[in-house]
């Protein structure tokens, strides 16, 4: 009789399709993973996976059981959850998630002076824009700056975003208007057709401070929400004087229902949305609101 961390590993491969990427999630070696799953086949007497040019594909035996190890898997991740969620003590690991500008340059002194507050409570942080799987325990809490958060999470916006346009004295005046985009777009935004002149597109890019640097290196003209090339202040680059309306877009903080009774959970969002509170002056442009004609 196996027992359901056995499962674990089938579960991993069967979504990644790969024993190294499995190997990573599970934070084990690719033998391990290997190892488990030849177990698991020997002890039960089948092929759970057969190889091919993508990489792993489950045989029907292991389609046969795989909504069942789902289903085992979402029942254990609630019941960790729901006792989480029953914790009165300020002790124990969080596991938050947040963009890594919204770290690097607002949250990460105030998380240290937290910590130092609370010395039982540790992070395991990371820093991605992509919301983690919370259902999962893949986070316990997260900073997402976004317009609308799934439904089964609670939470709270603490405020709207301000976008801007911003430029560098290296951008080259030309018979077009050179701009910066985000790699998901594949055609000119109608903002740069309303504002500027014969805009045409000079660089994707997937990263708010890589657009950031690709901004003062001259690129182009970028519309970015005004909190990190404010914060920033480089005064190589500027906001130009066009005023936006306020953005759909804006700043949660986010946790699973199950966990409303944690204490270090409530704990650590309380400090997160007073602190992030402090910005709002930050997030919502105020810092570089352009000269009144």
């Amino acid at each position: 009789m196996h027992n359901w961390d056995d499962f674990r590993y089938f579960l991993a491969v069967a979504n990644y399709g790969s024993y190294s990427v499995a190997a990573r999630h599970l934070a084990v070696n690719h033998s391990t993973v290997s190892r488990r799953i030849q177990a698991l086949e020997a002890a039960h007497g089948v092929r759970l996976f057969e190889r091919n040019q993508q990489g792993y594909s489950m045989t029907e035996a292991g389609a046969s059981i795989y909504d069942i190890i789902v289903q085992l898997h979402n029942d254990s991740q609630k019941a960790s959850r729901i006792l989480q969620g029953q914790d009165a003590t300020l002790e124990g690991k969080i596991n938050l998630t947040m963009p890594h500008d919204v770290f690097e340059f607002i949250l990460a002194q105030p998380l240290n002076q937290f910590s130092g507050q609370h010395p039982g409570i540790n992070f395991n942080l990371m820093v991605s824009n992509g919301l983690r799987n919370m259902a999962n325990r893949e986070a316990d809490l997260a900073v997402r700056i976004t317009a609308k958060p799934p439904e089964y999470l609670i939470g709270s916006e603490v405020t709207r975003l301000q976008h801007g346009f911003y430029t560098s004295n290296k951008v080259v005046q030309q018979d077009h208007t050179p701009i910066i985009i985000w790699g998901g777009s594949a055609d000119i935004p109608d903002w740069a057709f309303e504002h500027f002149h014969r805009p045409k597109i000079a660089l994707q890019v997937d990263d708010l401070f890589s657009m950031h640097q690709a901004v003062k290196a001259g690129f182009g003209i970028a519309r970015m929400p005004c909190f990190l090339p404010d914060i920033i202040a480089d005064p190589a680059i500027t906001r130009l004087p066009h005023l936006l309306p306020l953005s759909n877009w804006g700043v949660w903080i986010l946790s699973h229902e199950d966990l409303r009774s944690s204490a270090k959970i409530n704990q650590c969002r309380t400090f997160l949305k007073n602190t992030l509170k402090e910005h709002i002056p930050l997030f919502t442009g105020q810092l570089s609101l352009p000269a009144k004609k």
